[in-house]
């Protein structure tokens, strides 16, 4: 494995998000003096703050993302420093996972029990569907096992270096043919096919086109377990923060990096500015090595442009959230998936025709339903997620719409007519709209949250590397580099960081 040449003393971390606090903790648990620079006033990145309030009170909602899978990662962070995951974060497993609402008026809770899940699936599904989940799930763990420190959880300086037994364990499980199909010849009810496969949008690819390979999301998910921290997803970034300053970390809030000084070809520090003031004046905090996790573009335009590729970039699709403050309390899952009966035909709309899903499949998110905390006394809160078309396929201009496309997801809730989620319209006290033209304008390319989409040429050592050439004492973390898109490849990407300068 390559390493940071030279001196490493103090490292600069650009960015406080989960990839950046995974990496502070890995390097001052490796002896690494560290200091952190966030933009914002808070810890989190993507996963940040978003308060939204009215005369009765606050209601606290989770920006970013909203499902939270692997937490051993979070331990393995915490643990890094010798501090403790129980001690940071109250977590509560959720149970179902997630419930999946129908077309056909059908419902399937999602439990990672395997005895539980066995009998929701006899009871929805029949007796012969439940073999096959029970194939599927042998499956999904082979995948994880093969995968996870090998694949996913690795630094790779060339392809060349996937060669070996792993290789062929994971050739031989189909993990380079196509997912979809795969899960369809486990489970030939679409119902649950859709409920094991979803997940490869996280990774921006269609289930049909998806690498069999991601089915280890499913794995996270379905298998190994889906948790809320009380307090929100913002706890997280709150206590990873924590432990970096006990751990002896700095973090300075507010300030902005905009240049890496050069000498002898390394970077010798970061030039930086307070956030809320672009005219004020620089100053230039000295660094022996840096990480960057800011977005993609961003980081290679700190560290002087990005490297040739022979295969241009393609951005994972976006999304419209709704954050939804209601009048009062509702009566349904933490989580719930609500399918249109359109499947297919709903990725040709945003992936390659650039359009919205004319029949929408959404994640609803009601953290309230595991801490009322979240909203006032006798309030409720709901994130509804409906993928959309980025902004290189598709239309811009979401500020004359977004209000009208808001109405048509609450209206397609409402006639789908799922317990619990009817007649959100009338409920609503405050809200808040974010499109894709929103996320371009906090810096995120093509207007997604989701960064670089999982193709085949952007998986493993094809995807954008973390060791830069032209300044070999900077690396990256973060969703655009290895290993990937969501919580688990971020807190893992900020390990792999902090081992390209501490070693393994």
């Amino acid at each position: 494995m390559r390493r940071v040449p030279g001196r490493t003393d103090h490292v600069v971390v650009v960015g406080a998000g989960y990839a950046g606090l995974s990496a502070a903790l890995h390097l001052l648990g490796a002896g690494r003096r560290v200091t952190v620079l966030e933009r914002a006033d808070h810890p989190g990145g993507r996963a940040g703050r978003l308060d939204l309030i009215s005369p009765r009170g606050t209601w606290r909602m989770d920006p970013g993302p909203t499902v939270l899978t692997m937490p051993d990662l979070l331990a393995e962070a915490f643990a890094a420093v010798g501090d403790c995951l129980e001690r940071r974060l109250d977590l509560v497993r959720l149970d179902p996972a997630y419930r999946a609402h129908f077309a056909d008026g059908s419902t399937i809770d999602v439990h990672t029990d395997p005895a539980a899940m066995a009998d929701e699936i006899g009871r929805t599904c029949g007796a012969a569907a439940v073999a096959g989940y029970r194939r599927l799930r042998e499956w999904l763990t082979s995948l994880y096992r093969v995968e996870i420190d090998r694949f996913i959880g690795a630094n790779h300086d060339s392809p060349l270096g996937l060669l070996g037994p792993d290789l062929v364990r994971l050739a031989a499980l189909g993990g380079f043919g196509r997912l979809g199909p795969r899960i369809a010849a486990f489970l030939p009810d679409e119902r649950l096919q859709r409920i094991f496969s979803f997940q490869s949008l996280y990774a921006g690819v269609p289930p049909a086109r998806a690498l069999g390979a991601y089915g280890v999301i499913a794995y996270m998910d379905t298998v190994a377990g889906v948790w809320f921290p009380r307090g929100g997803m913002r706890a997280v970034a709150a206590a990873l923060a924590d432990a970096v300053v006990a751990a002896g970390g700095v973090i300075h809030y507010g300030r902005t990096a905009v240049g890496l000084p050069r000498a002898h070809g390394r970077a010798v520090g970061v030039r930086h500015r307070p956030s809320d003031d672009p005219a004020a004046d620089t100053d230039v905090l000295a660094a022996d090595a840096v990480v960057l996790t800011a977005e993609l573009a961003t980081s290679y335009a700190l560290a002087g442009g990005a490297p040739r590729r022979a295969v241009p970039l393609r951005y994972a699709p976006s999304a419209v959230v709704l954050h939804l403050g209601l009048r009062e309390p509702r009566s349904t899952a933490h989580h719930t998936i609500s399918f249109g009966r359109a499947w297919e035909r709903t990725f040709t709309e945003i992936v390659s025709e650039g359009r919205p899903m004319s029949d929408p499949s959404l994640l609803v998110t009601r953290p309230t339903a595991t801490d009322p905390s979240l909203a006032p006394d006798g309030a409720d809160q709901l994130y509804v997620l409906a993928p959309c078309p980025n902004t290189a396929v598709g239309p811009h201009g979401w500020a004359d719409r977004a209000r009208t496309y808001r109405d048509h997801l609450l209206t397609t809730l409402a006639e789908r007519d799922h317990p619990g989620l009817g007649a959100v319209v009338d409920a609503v006290e405050v809200e808040r709209i974010v499109t894709p033209d929103d996320w371009a304008a906090v810096g995120m390319s093509a207007g997604t949250p989701f960064s670089l989409a999982h193709t085949a040429t952007q998986t493993g050592p094809f995807r954008p590397r973390n060791l830069l050439r032209r300044l070999p004492n900077v690396v990256l973390a973060g969703c655009g580099t290895t290993p990937g898109v969501g919580i688990p490849p971020v807190l893992i990407s900020g390990r792999l960081a902090a081992q390209r300068i501490t070693g393994r």
